[in-house]
């Protein structure tokens, strides 16, 4: 998703002659597709925290500029609800992490606690394989931008409000349709295998683990 994101930015700011912010998604995009290439699966290398966290902040500034430039006239791009329009380019990652954070809170949880909550858990059930889920999740991105880019006569609010329904609508669909014995299967396994805890704090090659 970042990607899609970076290159949507990249070209939305060589178009307004915002050369510095166009190199800067340019060499995000750039970096991101070298990374693909050994990360598409079967995958070689796996991005950690800090190459996520640090696209997300990338894309972050991306969205604040593009918001501010696409509102201003004196650029000669202005685009009707700029904001809703930034909402679109980064709702697929946007909303699930809102829905499963959120998820967490009410369940008195972390929200930095894992779990199978995400969409591509979801999509895994149905057998899609890690390189369908990319797919379909940057069609469904472009489909989203495509319906905001459409709908932005009629306002930020409105937009907004259209893609959130949606969203849900979706997320929805795909949740309750899924194959319901892997879900039962999965929490199955968790209750029966055992946790095996250590209190060790490095546990050497051939060593047993404590079972509590």
């Amino acid at each position: 998703m970042g990607l899609l994101t970076s290159c949507v930015f990249g070209a939305y700011f060589l178009a307004t002659s915002q050369l510095m912010y166009a190199v800067m998604a340019f060499s995000l995009s750039g970096s991101l597709v070298a990374f693909l290439i050994y990360n598409f699966s079967p995958a070689k290398i796996f991005m950690g925290d800090t190459g996520s966290l640090l696209i997300g902040l990338l894309n972050s500034v991306f969205v604040i500029k593009f918001i501010a430039v696409a509102s201003d006239p004196t650029f000669g791009f202005v685009l009707d609800s700029a904001p809703a329009l930034g909402f679109a380019i980064l709702i697929v990652p946007l909303f699930d992490t809102l829905r499963v954070v959120s998820l967490r809170i009410v369940s008195r949880r972390s929200p930095f606690s894992p779990d199978r909550n995400h969409i591509h858990h979801f999509l895994l059930e149905f057998g899609l394989s890690h390189s369908m889920i990319s797919i379909v999740c940057v069609i469904t991105n472009i489909l989203f931008i495509s319906l905001a880019y459409l709908l932005r006569s009629y306002g930020t609010t409105m937009i907004i409000l259209a893609l959130t329904t949606a969203s849900v609508l979706l997320v929805s669909i795909i949740y309750y349709s899924r194959p319901k014995f892997k879900a039962i299967s999965f929490e199955r396994q968790k209750q029966k295998e055992p946790i095996l805890k250590s209190h060790k704090i490095l546990t050497l090659a051939g060593e047993p683990l404590e079972q509590d």
